[in-house]
């Protein structure tokens, strides 16, 4: 057997088994909090996580809940994209940005916070836009509607996505405003803030300009959307090696601390 195949595998299993043993303990009956701060975490494979879940990362996140496929809030454990309505298969479901920059949330805040994850891997932005055949934005909209009915406010919008599209950054600039004006107008917020992810920045395209475009673009969105900000991808490390867009361990983990950071900015 191939050895990433493998650790999927080991991964998966981790999973459940942690996730069981929460369940058989009760975790899944704790008591959560009548109001949650709300964090929406949404777009492609980056933020579904493709990353290894190694052990250290597989505790139940203290004081953090994850909308779950009932429309209630359980405690946090990952996979967090594991209850997306429009996810690929449950063992690619590994570790995304929404696990570290929760728990930064709460050691910086002491707040208790809810978790949307409704990523889907290999997602071009048009499955994303209002109306689109796919309904990704539809089937985003409807679990934060879920979120909110339980009492809980959206603080920000986590958004990683661009790989299926960071060919032509002034196409994808145009969908994107569109998708930010469209989700502000339908959740009646229109100083939401929006956090954007960076794209990795090793070639893994085979053009010459590689990634280095679009993430120019992305680094300069608070100067054409407002209340936005920007998450840099310098320095985060590769989950396979450098033919493949998806983050590691090490990588994910400070890609989350620095939604976190820009998150921050917008909640003093």
């Amino acid at each position: 057997m191939e050895l990433g195949k493998m650790y999927r595998i080991v991964s998966l299993f981790i999973a459940c088994f942690l996730h069981i043993s929460s369940v058989l303990a009760g975790g899944i009956n704790e008591q959560v909090p009548s109001s949650l701060d709300l964090y929406v975490c949404i777009g492609q494979s980056n933020m579904a996580g493709r990353a290894t879940l190694i052990p250290a990362v597989m505790d139940t996140l203290n004081q953090v809940y994850l909308l779950n496929d009932k429309g209630g809030f359980e405690p946090a454990v990952n996979p967090l994209n594991r209850y997306s309505t429009i996810r690929k298969d449950m063992s690619m479901q590994r570790l995304g940005p929404a696990y570290s920059f929760a728990r930064e949330m709460v050691r910086r805040t002491d707040k208790p916070l809810g978790l949307v994850v409704n990523a889907r891997g290999g997602s071009s932005i048009n499955s994303w836009l209002k109306g689109s055949k796919d309904g990704y934005y539809e089937e985003a909209l409807a679990r934060i509607r879920q979120a909110v009915r339980q009492g809980g406010v959206v603080k920000a919008i986590l958004w990683h996505q661009g790989e299926a599209d960071c060919s032509n950054p002034e196409a994808y600039k145009r969908k994107l405003i569109t998708l930010v004006e469209d989700l502000r107008k339908d959740l009646n917020m229109p100083q939401v803030p929006f956090i954007v992810g960076q794209i990795s920045r090793w070639n893994w395209t085979k053009r010459e300009a590689g990634t280095e475009p679009f993430n120019e673009m992305i680094k300069q969105i608070s100067s054409w959307i407002p209340y936005t900000d920007c998450v840099s991808s310098k320095g985060v490390d590769w989950y396979k090696d450098v033919t493949d867009p998806h983050f590691g361990t090490k990588g994910q983990l400070l890609l989350g601390k620095r939604y976190a950071k820009k998150v921050l900015k917008f909640n003093r």
